[in-house]
């Protein structure tokens, strides 16, 4: 009873220790980016000559300069309807973005840059689910023996995807000048990069059962690869391509922005000259879109995966 008593004191004193420690590392913690965040503020007004302080109160303004005179506005400046308060100005000019299609036909200016931008992410994932699957079996410890292929290899997706899309499309931007081919350049490699990673991470879990039989039918690699590792992991890889295809339509409409095309060029410029309706129209646009897409692909993936994996888990 004594040796019980002496190891249970023992097991309560090293408790308390941890539990000290742990509260010393998170007070530690609190108090490191208390500070940090403190000399970062400071930074920021002594880079802005003062002024960074100064204009936190007036943080919210821009909220306010864009409301516009009247909620009917962003409508018709989505419709491309014409303005009452029209004036000859780019700011109420909202029929002359019409791209025709006949006389009377027209798609409204906001709604073609959409689709411009969904053509962008679906091309350039396309591109990347293409190259992506022809590089992840190389890649793969269990399907390449290899070793210095798979370090070329593994090495060239992490290049790839080591700089972020708009600053691979502002090289391509400056080769073929403003528009949608270095976007879609752009998203590709980064694409190729990212899901050639998680595919070989895939192959390198699947069961190497069916490989080994037809390894002793005599198979070669590219049969061995085609019904022996595909069959078991393109559900996955048509999943990760959809949910790639999701993070393309945002950095497609980043990459807009800066020259790029698509729906981010005209919500740059509508912000940048104060155009209220305009700016409303594209957000609302842009953010139904993207809801659109992403419960699409969810659905999709529920679809091609099976909906018990998205289940499993759950309480």
């Amino acid at each position: 009873m004594v040796v019980a008593s002496s190891e249970m004191a023992t097991v309560e004193a090293h408790f308390r220790e941890l539990r000290s420690r742990k509260r010393l590392y998170t007070w530690g913690s609190v108090f490191g980016l208390a500070v940090a965040l403190i000399a970062s503020l400071w930074f920021a007004n002594e880079t802005n000559s003062g002024k960074f302080i100064d204009r936190l109160p007036h943080i919210f303004d821009f909220f306010g300069d864009m409301v516009p005179r009247d909620w009917v506005e962003p409508f018709r400046a989505l419709l491309d309807l014409p303005s009452p308060y029209d004036d000859g100005s780019l700011k109420f000019n909202y029929p002359d973005g019409r791209v025709y299609f006949t006389e009377s036909i027209y798609v409204p200016e906001y709604f073609y840059k959409m689709l411009e931008t969904l053509n962008i992410a679906i091309l350039a994932t396309l591109i990347g689910f293409t190259f992506g699957i022809a590089l992840c079996f190389l890649a793969a410890k269990n399907v390449t023996t290899s070793r210095w292929l798979r370090f070329c290899v593994r090495r060239f997706m992490e290049f790839l995807r080591a700089f972020p899309e708009i600053v691979i499309a502002g090289f391509f931007l400056a080769i073929f000048s403003l528009g949608p081919i270095a976007a879609i350049i752009a998203v590709s490699i980064h694409t190729i990069g990212a899901l050639g990673k998680m595919y070989f991470e895939v192959v390198e879990n699947a069961d190497m059962k069916p490989d080994e039989g037809l390894r002793a039918s005599g198979a070669n690699w590219f049969e061995r690869v085609r019904f022996g590792i595909v069959p078991q992991v393109m559900p996955n890889f048509i999943s990760y391509g959809l949910l790639r295809f999701e993070i393309n339509v945002r950095a497609s409409t980043i990459i807009g922005a800066v020259g790029g095309g698509g729906i981010g060029e005209v919500l740059r410029l509508s912000i940048s000259r104060g155009h209220e309706a305009k700016t409303i129209a594209i957000i609302a646009l842009l953010f139904c879109t993207i809801v659109t897409v992403d419960q699409f692909s969810a659905w999709l993936r529920a679809k091609l995966v099976g909906q018990q994996a998205f289940d499993f888990g759950r309480g």
